[in-house]
């Protein structure tokens, strides 16, 4: 134990001693062996000595051996113990005349005796050893020193045999030893056994430079003195085995695309094999393709190399093949089976191909080339020559690797023919009219060459047929015919007196536009090809326009319903139609049309409120010309059809009136000799205020258009009511009566007297031109509301005349005095 231990270990041992003072005597065991126990007990007060004494757990009683300590102990030893046996420890303080003071027990096992040596120790691999040894009975587990020389120790708990010692250093020395552990502790090592670890193994890498031999290297192994090589094929039993002192190893006369397995070793000094290497595994290089075809392959408009080879029946994994062709170093392909396209080439090229199989382990050697020719290129300059009358001869130039010529002509009419040549010419009937499609392939061993230039020649076209002219529009002519033979394009002429027209078309029809309306115009069609040039040998025809658009419209409004519409004359001969249309915002209203040979025509019958938009239109043998320019009239708004006027005070009446189509807002006026009233509005009534009573009214109704147009509209006359009397005064008569009066008026109606109170009513009624009435037996003591007012023809009371009040008093039984109250206006 170091002098830091036991110094903490005293330190505590006092502080434990004087907190046991006075008390009964703690022990424990500090440590044990197999033949000694080492016991700490705690001071007791008073005590000379201390007596420690063994005795078996079975008869804890029965002492088999004491030891006797000074009064300043508080640890020591028992020994002369048994190994593994349970034991009960007693610490006794004893006075000076050996007197226990106190005491105090424990109890615990012997630890296991040494065990026997190692009886064996085994390189497992480069890192581990076996170890091997005889179990000790009592011990629960055991432990295994590993040390060495350079400084190196380690304890490894083991619970059985054979045990492993892992994580050692490759081809290293060690001197092992082994203890045996139970609850008490462990026995001493036993004595040393000394083993040495093998060599680490080699770190291979190999690679197949050929498609028959393996290059296998490795770094030198630390004390390696050789090296031994195992290999095998893939699927086969039969295993070589190379030894060597050097780091690297050729094998040749492998079989080429094959998978080998490898595994080495290394040899120390003392001869002993070093750990195994991992397996690798290396595949040789394919064998180079053999039998490599080549032909050419078409595909749309590309043309390629259809490169074939034979595959190895016997090869390991997969095998990618690379085709190349010395032509373009551009031009390769790929491919796992035994083909593969180049693509694309050209015509009249030579290739030189090879093909080249590779693996993970690199490519073979090339097959041996292949040397090809691509079929040849089309013949250009193509000429037509015609060399007599019916004949043509075609003649080209020759191109590199072609074998011979073969020539194809088509003729419009679907007819072919062919012919083939070994020279640059060819000769065939050809006819007028037709156009000649030529063309020439070049071909040999691998093939025709591309399409080339196509020849087109076309004889003079035929002259059209079924020809049709017609008038579609006052300034175009449509013209058709049948497809004439050999024509490309057609010009088609037009032409009168002052002008020509022209249109070239390729189909055949054709408008000839902005013509001369009224015009007659010869018309001819000249067919036209690019090679061959034009016809002017076809007949020609003549046609007339449609006639001229009518021009300065003029529209002179007769009265409200009749409008003549005159015109400028401009066609040789044509019949006039003049078309009045109704729209606008007022609605639909039918048209109206008048029809002339001349220059004018009256539209008539045309209602009120309406807008109409005019035109005229020729018509003759040609057709009908265009439209003329509309001009627009708008007629003048309607009247409205009912009207009534309604007094609504002795001065206010209100005039309301029906819907007036087209009308925008009106002028209402009321007139008389003593005056008039007028409102202007949008609205369908009115309100008319300063009306004299008992006056006869004109009344009419003005009304306007949205853009100003206006008309008069007459109403039968309107009479206000009588006029309300005025000067009104009451005279008391004799037997409770009341004589009314007012001021005279020259009204032919009678006037009506009434006097309301709050429970009696009386009338009387004046005749006309009559001022005065009496209203007898009158209730006195009430409250009358006297109303003077004149009665319509139809006998009906002129509801807005004002009332008054009186108040009339009794004097006994009799009226006395009749009071003014004031004046009220209708209620």
């Amino acid at each position: 134990m170091g002098a830091m231990k036991w110094l903490v270990f005293l330190v505590f041992l006092n502080i434990y001693s004087q907190a046991a003072a006075q008390s009964g005597i703690q022990v424990s065991v500090f440590s044990t062996t197999s033949k000694t126990v080492i016991l700490r007990w705690s001071a007791y007060s008073g005590a000379a000595s201390y007596k420690v004494s063994a005795a078996l757990s079975s008869s804890p009683n029965d002492a088999i051996a004491f030891v006797m300590f000074g009064p300043n102990t508080v640890m020591g030893s028992i020994s002369s113990l048994s190994q593994d046996v349970a034991y009960t420890f007693t610490v006794e303080a004893l006075s000076a005349n050996q007197t226990v003071l106190g005491s105090g027990s424990t109890k615990t096992s012997t630890a296991p005796d040494m065990m026997d040596p190692i009886r064996t120790v085994k390189p497992k691999d480069s890192r581990t050893l076996m170890v091997d040894f005889n179990p000790k009975t009592g011990a629960t587990s055991y432990v295994i020193r590993v040390e060495n020389t350079n400084g190196f120790f380690r304890e490894d708990s083991v619970s059985s045999s054979p045990a492993e010692i892992k994580y050692l250093n490759p081809y290293t020395e060690y001197q092992l030893s082994i203890m045996a552990v139970n609850d008490a502790g462990r026995s001493q090592p036993s004595s040393h056994v000394a083993e040495k670890t093998l060599l680490p193994p080699p770190q291979l890498s190999t690679s197949s430079p050929s498609n028959d031999s393996i290059v296998v290297t490795w770094p030198p192994v630390s004390d390696a003195v050789r090296y031994t090589v195992f290999m095998y094929k893939f699927g086969s039993d039969a295993q070589e085995k190379y030894n060597t002192t050097n780091t690297t190893l050729t094998v040749t006369g492998l079989d080429a695309g094959s998978l080998y397995v490898i595994k080495s070793l290394a040899w120390d000094p003392e001869g002993r094999e070093g750990e195994e290497s991992l397996y690798v595994i290396q595949t040789t290089r394919p064998p180079t393709p053999s039998s490599v075809s080549v032909s050419v392959v078409r595909s749309n408009s590309l043309a390629g190399l259809a490169v074939s080879w034979e595959l190895s029946q016997d090869v390991y994994g997969t095998v990618d093949y690379h085709v190349t062709s010395d032509q373009n170093k551009n031009l390769k392909c790929n491919s796992t089976s035994s083909s593969c396209t180049l693509s694309p080439v050209g015509c009249g090229e030579v290739h030189t191909v090879y093909v080249t199989a590779s693996n993970e382990a690199g490519p073979s050697h090339p097959s041996s080339p292949v040397v090809f020719i691509t079929f040849p290129c089309p013949p250009e300059s193509l000429t037509l020559v015609e060399s007599s009358v019916g004949n043509c001869t075609l003649t080209w130039n020759t191109v590199p690797y072609a074998d011979g010529y073969e020539v194809f002509v088509k003729k419009g009419d679907g007819g072919e023919a062919t012919c083939n040549s070994t020279s640059n010419n060819c000769t065939y009937q050809c006819q007028c009219g037709y156009t000649y499609l030529m063309s020439v392939l070049a071909y040999n061993l691998a093939g025709s060459s591309p399409e080339g230039t196509i020849l087109n020649y076309t004889t003079v076209p035929c002259c059209p047929e079924s020809i049709s002219v017609s008038a579609v529009s006052a300034d175009t002519l449509e013209i058709t015919w049948t497809a004439s033979r050999g024509a490309e394009l057609y010009q088609t002429r037009a032409a009168d007196n002052s002008e020509v027209v022209l249109c070239n078309d390729t189909a055949p029809v054709c408008a000839l536009s902005d013509l001369s309306c009224d015009s007659s115009y010869t018309v001819s069609i000249t067919p036209c090809s690019e090679i061959s040039g034009c016809n002017h040998a076809c007949k020609s025809h003549t046609k007339d326009t449609a006639p001229c658009m009518p021009t300065d419209l003029v529209l002179d409004p007769k009265n409200s319903s009749v409008v003549s519409v005159s015109w400028k004359p401009n066609n040789r001969a044509a019949n006039y139609t003049v078309s009045a249309e109704s729209h606008g915002e007022y609605g639909k209203n039918g048209g109206r049309t008048c029809t002339t040979s001349g220059n004018s025509c009256d539209i008539t019958e045309l209602p009120c409120g309406s807008s109409f938009e005019f035109s005229v239109m020729a018509t003759g043998g040609a057709g009908r010309s265009l439209p003329s320019f509309s001009t627009f009239l708008e007629t003048d708004p309607c009247c409205p059809v009912n009207l009534t006027v309604d007094q609504v005070t002795q001065a206010m009446s209100n005039v309301s009136w029906s819907h007036a189509k087209a009308a925008q807002s009106f002028i209402t006026s009321l007139t008389s000799l003593r005056g008039h009233a007028r409102c202007h509005t949008q609205d369908s009534h009115c309100l008319m205020g300063c009306i004299t009573c008992g006056t006869n009214y004109t009344v009419t109704v003005e009304t306007f258009s949205i853009t100003g147009r206006a008309t008069n509209c007459t109403y039968q006359g309107f009479s206000s009511s009588p006029c309300c009397p005025s000067g009104i005064k009451l005279y008391m008569l004799a037997s409770n009566s009341l004589r009314v009066y007012w001021r005279s008026t020259a009204s032919s109606r009678r006037t009506t007297v009434e006097m309301l109170g709050t429970s009696s009513n009386y009338t009387c009624t004046a005749s006309p031109g009559e001022n005065s009435c009496n209203v007898e037996n009158i209730q006195c003591g009430d409250v009358y509301r006297l109303v003077v007012a004149p009665l319509t023809a139809e006998g009906s009371k002129i509801p807005f005349c004002p009332y008054r009040l009186y108040s009339v008093t009794c004097l006994g039984s009799n009226i006395g005095t009749v009071i003014y109250r004031g004046k009220r206006s209708v209620d």
